[in-house]
């Protein structure tokens, strides 16, 4: 045990086949986060355990109308994330794939709640494999205690008066408090 044998060099070999071994791996993590979440952020804080750089990716969607600007949105994060030596965060329009492909990303990341979530994240995952086949999509569940959670929900909760201090970090609180003002 813990010993390679010559086959396990050689899958290992195969398996980082066309990668610049001192390539930095880099993986976007797109989404409105209108407002970011403690499920968002757990699912950033184990993807920055896994690759050299994250990209928090704001999307810009004119069909929507989302609560906060893309800068408020931005601000947010960043300031959510800034312990975090290896994560950054763009905003970008357009089709994510093409962003990722700039950015010189390797895979995205998803967040998957409940089954109630996969159909769509799968059929999106495999339009992107379609649109872009050298980035791979992950799909990441937050832990158990953010699995109902969504930006929607807090929304809701805060606009009706509710305490959201669970859900999410104290300054969106008090931003999602302002709104209510």
């Amino acid at each position: 045990m813990g010993r390679f044998v010559e086959s396990d060099r050689k899958i290992l070999a195969r398996a980082g086949a066309g990668r610049d071994v001192g390539a930095v791996r880099t993986v976007i993590y797109p989404g409105s986060f209108d407002p970011i979440t403690n499920g968002h952020l757990d699912v950033i804080e184990r993807a920055a355990k896994l690759f050299d750089r994250v990209i928090v990716a704001v999307a810009v969607n004119s069909s929507k109308d989302p609560l906060f600007t893309k800068d408020q949105r931005q601000e947010q994060i960043t300031e959510a994330v800034a312990a975090l030596g290896n994560v950054e965060v763009s905003a970008f329009d357009g089709l994510l794939v093409d962003f990722a492909r700039d950015q010189k990303s390797q895979a995205i990341i998803r967040g998957l709640r409940a089954v109630s979530d996969f159909e769509f994240e799968f059929q999106l995952a495999l339009m992107n494999r379609k649109l872009e086949p050298n980035i791979e999509t992950i799909f990441m569940m937050p832990r158990e205690t953010y699995t109902f959670l969504s930006s929607k929900l807090v929304k809701e909760i805060a606009q009706l008066g509710g305490n959201v201090s669970a859900f999410v970090p104290p300054h969106v609180e008090r931003a999602l408090a302002d709104c209510r003002k």
